[in-house]
């Protein structure tokens, strides 16, 4: 009996590959909405849609007079503030259902959906862009709960960093892939289009795309039965509601999972405001056009692929948290650096875009598999919706510090260079984690290196 036994093959790695190349797909799948309609063109898109319906300059949003320049803005803040509220009581259901795939590839589907409405808003049917933007936003949130909540499950502690860096690799080059191929389309404008029909076709590229990769999670993933969850009476939302409240309740006692999400907040927010204004202050106050804003954009997303694979690698030698700490010197640098930069020179602003490539995607990538490591088992989806949630909640605190400083100086250098102290304060609360404690007191198995 124990000869047979013992001649039985461990098939879990093989298992665990399997549903590791498949689960990639989806940071494929979704990162073509991501670059070519968040990033690239519904802002400029709507703008053009909203200034056709002003009346006086304003449009009507929600019974406030709002400039059409500034509708894609409060547009994503009304989908951020939806989705803070919204994402942690889903978390909360997706823990307590075993059919996780499915509601991946349910949230991805109606997010492209919502997506492909950008095709037919046209003339001055801002309206209609309007819903599109806000439902594909909360819909990428939501299955953003769900993707990364089906990390822990498919991977060891061992295999985190790892498995993490490939899907945000695996993100960048489709995402850059299909940029590419649409910025030619907006900008060479073969077969008659004009730029607006061009940016349409080019949208609904990007929801195809979203819509058609995910079937690949949804075929090939398996569903893992829930684990642990809290024993809740009720109804669907009562117990979903119940599990929430239980766990608010038990996260005191996961100081080292509370610290992490507070030096994430931190850092994050620094990454992204350098990145949603580098455009802005490489127009603006370095003085280049949008080709070379364009050729910047697709190289950043090119070389983060490599970053976060490098990134990825230098985890499973030296930890994660090193890992990312170097990352967060790197940001400081770049900020720094930017605040010299010379106007009208390519070759130093190509270079800083090289430096952010290498780290975007690295830093975020051993976030999320640094802070899985910290998440009782059965509590996976709940965690990572308050890591959503409290990043999109806060994620206006460093455009605000960049707004500021500009009124302040009158120039985008002190602005981006104000940047610095949430990579300092992230950095400094980052070293506060202790990374051993924190994985013993959600009840994991402490990697070889960390």
């Amino acid at each position: 009996m124990s000869s047979s036994t013992s001649g039985v093959a461990d098939l879990g790695p093989l298992n665990r590959a399997r549903e590791q190349r498949a689960w990639y797909w989806y940071d494929w799948a979704n990162s073509a909405y991501v670059t070519t309609i968040s990033t690239v063109l519904v802002g400029p898109y709507l703008i053009g849609i909203a200034e056709n319906a002003a009346v006086d300059d304003r449009v009507n949003l929600l019974g406030f007079s709002v400039a059409p320049g500034a509708l894609p803005a409060f547009l994503v803040t009304i989908a951020t503030v939806f989705s803070a509220l919204v994402l942690p009581p889903l978390g909360g259901f997706i823990d307590r259902t075993e059919k996780k795939k499915q509601w991946l590839a349910g949230f991805a589907w109606t997010g492209a959906l919502f997506a492909s409405l950008l095709f037919f808003t046209r003339g001055d049917n801002w309206e209609l862009g309007a819903v599109a933007l806000v439902g594909a936003n909360l819909c990428l949130g939501a299955s953003s709960v769900v993707n990364d909540s089906i990390l822990p499950l498919i991977s060891t502690e061992e295999e985190r960093d790892r498995v993490s860096s490939r899907g945000w690799a695996w993100g960048y080059l489709g995402g850059g892939l299909l940029l590419a191929a649409n910025l030619a389309l907006v900008t060479v404008l073969p077969f008659g289009l004009d730029v607006a029909e061009a940016a349409r076709w080019s949208m609904l590229s990007a929801a195809v795309w979203w819509a058609a990769f995910t079937f690949i999670p949804f075929l090939r993933l398996r569903n893992h039965p829930p684990a642990d969850v809290e024993a809740v009476s009720g109804n669907v939302v009562r117990q979903s509601f119940g599990q929430l409240w239980q766990t608010l309740k038990e996260m005191r006692h996961y100081p080292t999972a509370l610290t992490f999400l507070v030096a994430y907040l931190f850092f994050n927010d620094g990454i992204q405001t350098v990145i949603s204004q580098s455009s802005v202050y490489g127009s603006e106050e370095l003085g280049f056009d949008q080709s070379v804003l364009i050729i910047t954009i697709l190289m950043v997303q090119f070389v983060a692929f490599g970053g976060a694979l490098l990134f990825g690698k230098l985890a499973q030698r030296y930890g994660a948290k090193r890992v990312i700490l170097g990352g967060l010197v790197i940001w400081s640098l770049i900020v720094t650096v930017a605040l010299w930069l010379p106007e009208q020179e390519l070759l130093p602003f190509l270079a800083l875009g090289f430096g952010i490539g290498v780290v975007l995607g690295g830093t975020q990538a051993l976030a999320r598999s640094y802070f899985s490591l910290f998440i009782p088992k059965g509590k996976e989806a709940e965690y990572f919706s308050f890591y959503h949630a409290m990043e999109r909640g806060t994620s206006w605190f460093g455009a605000l510090v960049f707004g500021v400083v500009y009124q302040m100086t009158d120039s985008y250098r002190p602005a981006i260079f104000a940047l610095i102290v949430f990579f300092v304060i992230g950095g400094l609360l980052l070293l506060r984690v202790d990374t051993e404690r924190g994985i013993r007191e959600a009840g994991n198995v402490v990697p070889s290196t960390i």
